[in-house]
């Protein structure tokens, strides 16, 4: 039998038997007793409010729902630009809660970020509330021995995983492979939704996950993130849509998942909850602290809030590619195209990929042949700034079509944006180690921290590098990839650069339609955001905010902080445009796009001049071409890059 037939054969044969293996009642029973017998039932607060710090946050987000009603509603909402202040909101949340914390997320990884979350929430579960985690499984826990711990360490922590694969909570090589080759759409369908809800007041959505990364703790590559903090009436929202993935089949208990069971049987001992060992407990501590100080609370999270009645918090429903034409499956993608198409004057969009699903590219195709077309402003990442190559090289090919026929404004940010590297300065300023409380930590503190620019661009970096697991398959989604051929993982760095220093990716996803409706979630406007993983985010209407969230946006299109996407010039007329006609037939092939001269490339400011858009007669005169991948070293990822681009266009609706 041939190799090729044989490995095929070994494949199903292990598809087959890993569909079988479940969890057995009998042994859900085990474990379920193993944990009653050994849980820690102590909860250190006899009180009604269970010992709960007061905080500003909190105290905003119950005034806004006392002061609401069926026909008027009034929320609190304030945009977390700032990792700094997205970070220290969370803590000072979790610590105000009463009642019950819910928190819903794509990644949760073991490094400084994730303990000093997980830490609180335990905290504030043996203060006595309600706390629920949901985390996609393919991109969160998957060690054992923690499994084993928040499973029984409190009864009122609950961990729930989302759609494993194969009924396991660590995912090997060969189950990847076969969960690729035996159940495409329920594999490929991740939950991407992000929402931490407190007290079904007080509620944080966006882009950001639990991984230092997202939270400038990283002293490599960080990502450009954005957040928003909701109080009134639309948390309820996020309460009904929580209910409804926690209590869906695909969201899995630990002690039903076949690897967490097993080692819970043969581990009968209670185990204990050993303090966080941070890599840089001064960051931790300085979040710690910050999240006990009102007056910092409100001058760095509630300074720029702003009372409005118009917010509506929407999210997929789970398990969409279930039933993809059920309109309720895709609730917000829905609602997000919807504003898209709605836009009369100016549509300013961020993503960190730029791959148009086939709605979409209706969508700005009629908008650009409206009267007047509205402007559309596109702020993405570069080759030099994104960790997703594939997802990057599909762009890259279909420049043309964003410029020539949907009249995009392209931005393509740079690795070393000025506001970030500020930040950077200052907080490589600290010692790590020295003056730094360092264990469990209590309501008090013994956390980490992030940046301290206290800038609205939102990006501090600095890291703990510690990245979670390093087997093969965890490489495709420690970091957001999104798909099968995108990032993979902080063990695979993003491609190497001519400068040095530490480099920043855009992950926000932010749009502003005429100046006046916003949106802020975890929808990339991408295919896989339109039909695989479940979306969620806020629409809020209301002038100040999307003035607030454009501003945001626009900040990162200057020319310190984004290079220009422009068509080429025409040196030798007739050359360029056989040049042209060629690219344009190589564009549109779906498989060997080798044409090496794209339409487009990268232009930089020249100094002394202002920026321009790419239409004003004088853009040339005042910009130059910096070629197609700016400050990207000759590397395997570039030819990486360069071989998607050629080849790619099949796999474009799952990146």
């Amino acid at each position: 039998m041939p190799l090729r037939a044989l490995t095929l054969l070994n494949l199903l044969l292990a598809v087959l038997l890993l569909q079988g293996c479940v969890a057995s009642k009998t042994q859900i029973r085990r474990a379920d007793a193993v944990v009653a017998a050994t849980v820690d039932t102590h909860v250190n607060c006899d009180r009604a409010d269970h010992c709960a710090t007061a905080s500003p946050l909190l105290d905003a987000a119950t005034d806004a729902v006392a002061a609401s009603t069926p026909t008027q509603p009034v929320h609190i909402v304030s945009l977390l630009n700032d990792s700094e202040a997205a970070m220290v909101a969370r803590l000072s949340l979790i610590r105000a809660a009463r009642s019950s914390i819910d928190v819903q997320t794509y990644i949760w990884d073991e490094d400084d970020a994730g303990q000093l979350v997980l830490d609180e929430l335990l905290q504030a579960a043996r203060r006595g509330v309600k706390v629920r985690i949901l985390a996609d499984q393919l991109s969160s826990f998957d060690d054992m021995a923690l499994l084993n711990r928040l499973a029984r360490i409190s009864p009122n922590l609950e961990v729930r995983l989302y759609n494993p694969t194969f009924h396991d909570a660590h995912t090997s090589p060969l189950q990847w492979a076969a969960g690729i080759a035996c159940c495409f759409f329920k594999f490929n369908q991740r939950m991407h939704n992000k929402v931490i809800l407190v007290d079904d007041s007080a509620g944080i959505t966006g882009g950001r996950n639990y991984q230092n990364r997202y939270f400038d703790w990283d002293n490599d590559f960080d990502y450009v993130d954005r957040d928003v903090l909701v109080g009134g009436p639309a948390a309820k929202a996020m309460a009904d849509s929580f209910a409804l993935f926690w209590n869906h089949p695909r969201s899995v208990p630990l002690t039903h998942l076949r690897d967490v069971n097993r080692y819970i049987v043969t581990h009968p001992a209670p185990p204990d909850w050993p303090a966080p060992k941070y890599l840089h407990p001064q960051r931790v501590y300085r979040a710690q602290q910050e999240a006990s100080d009102d007056d910092w609370l409100r001058a760095h999270v509630l300074a720029d809030s702003i009372q409005t009645g118009n917010v509506e918090f929407f999210s997929d429903m789970p398990a969409k590619t279930d039933k993809p034409n059920k309109k309720s499956a895709r609730e917000f993608t829905r609602h997000v195209m919807q504003m898209v198409a709605s836009a009369k004057s100016e549509v300013i969009l961020q993503t960190p990929y730029l791959v148009m699903s086939r709605r979409a590219r209706k969508i700005f195709d009629k908008l650009h042949k409206q009267t007047p077309a509205p402007r559309i402003v596109v702020a993405t990442n570069s080759l030099a700034s994104t960790d997703a190559f594939a997802v990057y090289a599909l762009s890259y090919k279909h420049r043309k079509p964003y410029l020539k026929d949907y009249g995009f404004e392209i931005y393509e940010m740079k690795p070393h944006a000025p506001g970030p590297a500020e930040a950077n300065a200052y907080a490589s300023m600290e010692s790590p180690e020295e003056n730094a409380p360092n264990g469990s930590g209590d309501s008090s503190g013994s956390g980490s921290q992030v940046g301290s620019n206290g800038q609205s661009t939102g990006n501090v970096p600095s890291k703990t590098g510690n990245t979670k697991s390093n087997n093969a398959s965890r490489h495709f989604v420690d970091t957001e990839s999104h798909g099968l051929l995108g990032s993979h993982g902080s063990s695979s760095r993003p491609a190497p650069l001519l400068s040095s220093g530490r480099r920043f990716g855009l992950h926000a996803k932010s749009i502003v339609i005429d100046d006046d409706i916003a949106m802020v979630g975890s929808h990339n406007f991408d295919p896989r955001s339109d039909h695989y993983n479940t979306e969620a985010g806020v629409i809020i209407v209301d002038q100040r905010f999307a003035t607030q969230l454009r501003q945001s946006i626009l900040r990162d299109t200057q020319p310190e902080n984004a290079w220009v996407i422009a068509p080429r010039q025409a040196t030798v007329p007739l050359l360029s445009d056989i040049n042209n006609a060629i690219g344009s037939i190589s564009e549109e092939l779906p498989l060997f796009d080798l044409w090496p001269f794209r339409y487009a490339t990268s232009y930089q400011l020249k100094p002394g001049c202002k920026p321009l858009r790419v239409g004003d007669p004088g853009f040339f005169a005042c910009y130059q071409p910096v070629g197609d991948f700016p400050d990207v070293a000759v590397s395997p990822k570039m030819f990486y890059t360069l071989l998607i681009t050629a080849f790619g266009a099949g796999v474009t609706g799952i990146l």
